[in-house]
């Protein structure tokens, strides 16, 4: 187990899919060695699909709530990561954070066409948020909730 808590800000532009859905993985796989947060340079409000994405696999984020990142500009992270390309181009200097880091995914909100084939984009990028946090918490030496399951 990792000896102190992580704390962890995901930003995005909308704060409305992939921060979101990256808090909720930190939070479901990190148990209580990660306290993850997430905002938006723009906030949109949770967008439905990711919240029905992650209700699939057993996460539910229907009670995270899209904010601001003026809302954390004050508060330590030992991990800013940005999630999407505007955001990091957007995101202002984190002076109380350890480490700034970003990964790249495509918008899912911006997925076009009907609602399975913007569906079909939402787990996806879903997946590919989740391997990135496996691997961030594997590199961080905290033990998922999933390695922790008899």
């Amino acid at each position: 187990m990792a000896e102190k808590t992580i704390r962890v800000l995901f930003l995005c532009t909308g704060n409305s899919c992939r921060s979101q859905m990256a808090e909720g993985w930190a939070r479901k796989l990190g148990g209580g060695a990660v306290e993850a947060f997430s905002a938006g340079t723009e906030p949109k409000g949770l967008h439905p699909l990711a919240v029905k994405v992650m209700a699939e696999l057993g996460v539910d984020i229907s009670h995270q709530a899209s904010k601001h990142l003026d809302s954390f500009v004050s508060q330590r992270f030992d991990y800013v990561i940005t999630v999407c390309d505007k955001a990091k181009e957007s995101c202002p200097v984190w002076p109380h954070a350890k480490e700034h880091i970003h990964w790249s995914f495509d918008d899912p909100a911006a997925a076009m066409g009907s609602e399975a084939e913007r569906l079909k984009v939402f787990k996806r990028v879903q997946a590919e948020i989740k391997r990135r946090v496996d691997l961030f918490l594997l590199a961080h030496k905290v033990p998922t909730a999933e390695a922790r399951a008899p």
